[in-house]
């Protein structure tokens, strides 16, 4: 895979939780959060609408130019909700040869107010 494959990978996992790309992934999906871990694409796609529902009209933007290397890419984001920033974080993708994401380690920057006291 090259680096130019790993930026519209990541380009697409912005997509996906702006809710308009679901083929971006793998079946198996692993992705750890500091809210669990979630297995499989249809556990993602069920917490990012849940999400969506809590917070309609959300934005999920990249902070920095995402940095890829051997199948691997680092996206810092932002979250903004009625156009305030509501949180930063950090994520590392796996990306498999065929261009699919295989796992995401996501970490929480900045969390959003409140959220240390619920997890």
């Amino acid at each position: 895979m090259t680096d130019t494959a790993g930026l519209e990978v990541v380009e697409q996992y912005v997509e996906f939780w702006n809710a308009t790309a679901d083929g971006s992934f793998t079946d198996q999906i692993t992705y750890h959060a500091p809210i669990g871990v979630l297995r499989g694409v249809e556990e993602l796609i069920g917490f990012r609408n849940q999400f969506a529902e809590h917070q309609p009209g959300y934005v999920f933007q990249p902070r920095t130019a995402p940095d890829t290397h051997h199948g691997r890419a680092r996206l810092q984001w932002e979250l903004l909700v009625d156009g305030t920033s509501f949180a930063t974080g950090t994520d590392f993708l796996e990306i498999d040869d065929d261009g699919r994401i295989a796992a995401v380690a996501g970490f929480l920057d900045r969390a959003p107010e409140g959220f240390h006291q619920n997890h």
